[in-house]
């Protein structure tokens, strides 16, 4: 049995990692890479491996780090399952054609100005086409639902918390007589926070690889955050200014309308408009609804007295573009919500490219930001941005709300390993910049007695 660290390793993007056994070439996830134009470009072009090669995929959960570079993966050969839980199936099947969608508007409008510059001319990553082949390949299995792979391996998907339909990956493999339980966490959830519920517990791990985006991090508890998040938008239409809020489509866009919601109920801030504007949020939204069967007690009994968690009167959704640049243009105090979270793409760079000059205007990060992305810069208050490659001031307030953020903390990532149980041998750190991941090993060294690293870029590991 053979582990490789493909993606993700010290860093948070791009997770990618190869389980060989008996043979059979197991690859748990396929994520996009974000970062440096020209790394993100190459390595997301290249996959390290030959795609026919692979026996079957598995995806913890649909956000695009995760999921995104699936279209690749089988636009150059691979034919098998990608497995996943019923709702990562619904979110994927739009987030991967709004991937295609985002990267080929995104080349279009690049490269108007880079023709008119007489620059070489970009190409999307993968197609409408690539993506939709993709998705006809995942293969849903509900939760607790053991699924046999082969001979070898046998996979159950337990809920992690995460997001909409986030799974643990935990394998159970066999290998010339000898038997191990691998446990792939994806990314793990939070207790006690809104809509999904807390992440579940699975015993008898032998290795375990699990993320540490927040590795060295403590969250704010929630009354904090909804204060906080109160204090900002009034403070900021005191002003009379626009709060811009880059969320990730599922699962902080969904919870940012339901703390905002339950703050407008509690009349804590004015009746502005709101607005979510983001197809992918749209639809996201709507898949949501779909599965109550994945909502906490608190949500469920929050539905009992208003029907939805995510409407209100004075909340708009928006899908049309027309629309989108209507409301680019009204001078007042509003609320947008929009994708992507880390402002890679999507239009967010469009809302962006109007407010950040003006000093009344708020730009709130709820979420995590990988190194070199333009969330990055923003957060850290660079005084010029680039946005289509071209530079604008940035005079607006910058504020950042972690606690927000789906990721578990140290401390959480700490009680979630010891609520399983010391049979642990081999832990591997992944899907954290490389502060946070060997902080997060330190930390784990006090606690527990299994063997500890925390992986670079392609390095194997013989599981024994």
């Amino acid at each position: 049995m053979k582990i490789t660290f493909l993606g993700a390793a010290r860093t948070v993007t791009g997770s990618m990692h190869l389980l060989e056994i008996n043979g059979m070439r197991i690859l748990l996830e396929c994520g996009l890479f974000e970062g440096k134009r020209e790394e993100a470009y190459r390595r997301n072009r290249h996959l390290p491996f030959d795609a026919q090669s692979i026996h079957t995929a598995i995806l913890s959960h649909a956000h695009i780090d995760h999921s995104g570079n699936l279209p690749s993966l089988c636009r150059v050969g691979f034919e098998g399952n990608i497995i996943c839980t019923p709702a990562t199936r619904n979110l994927c099947s739009i987030m991967l054609l709004d991937s295609a969608h985002v990267q080929e508007t995104d080349v279009r409008y690049v490269n108007k100005r880079r023709k008119n510059k007489h620059l070489p001319l970009f190409n999307p990553l993968y197609m409408r086409a690539d993506a939709e082949k993709a998705i006809t390949q995942l293969l849903p299995i509900a939760y607790n639902r053991p699924f046999q792979i082969s001979e070898s391996a046998k996979v159950t998907l337990q809920d992690a918390g995460h997001i909409l339909g986030s799974s643990l990956v935990v394998l159970d493999l066999q290998e010339n007589g000898r038997k191990a339980r691998l446990m792939f966490t994806g990314d793990v959830g939070r207790s006690h926070m809104p809509i999904i519920r807390d992440p579940a517990i699975v015993k008898d791990i032998d290795y375990l690889i699990i993320e540490s985006t927040y590795g060295m991090r403590v969250h704010d508890d929630e009354d904090t955050t909804e204060n906080e998040l109160e204090s900002i938008v009034n403070q900021t239409i005191n002003r009379g200014g626009k709060i811009i809020i880059p969320a990730f489509s599922v699962g902080r866009t969904q919870q940012v309308v339901y703390s905002l919601h339950k703050l407008h109920e509690q009349k804590r801030i004015p009746d502005i408009p709101i607005y979510v504007d983001s197809p992918l949020s749209v639809n996201a939204t709507e898949i949501f609804r779909l599965h109550p069967e994945c909502y906490d007690q608190e949500t469920r009994k929050f539905i009992e007295h208003h029907k939805s968690p995510f409407s209100f009167h004075n909340l708009t959704y928006i899908r049309d573009v027309e629309k989108s640049k209507k409301i680019q243009k009204i001078n007042q105090p509003m609320i947008i919500i929009t994708a992507s979270g880390m402002c890679e793409a999507g239009r967010i760079l469009h809302h962006l490219r109007n407010t950040v000059t003006d000093q009344r205007n708020t730009i709130l990060i709820i979420g995590y930001c990988a190194e070199h992305t333009l969330g990055k810069r923003i957060m850290e208050k660079v005084p010029e941005i680039k946005i289509f490659g071209e530079p604008y001031p940035l005079r607006a307030q910058v504020k950042t709300i972690d606690a927000l953020s789906a990721h578990a903390d140290c401390n959480e990532l700490l009680a979630f390993i010891k609520k399983s149980n010391s049979t642990i041998k081999k832990v591997f750190i992944v899907h954290g910049n490389e502060e946070q991941s060997l902080g997060f090993a330190k930390t784990l060294e006090k606690h527990i007695k299994a063997n500890i690293f925390v992986p670079h870029m392609n390095e194997e590991f013989t599981l024994q």
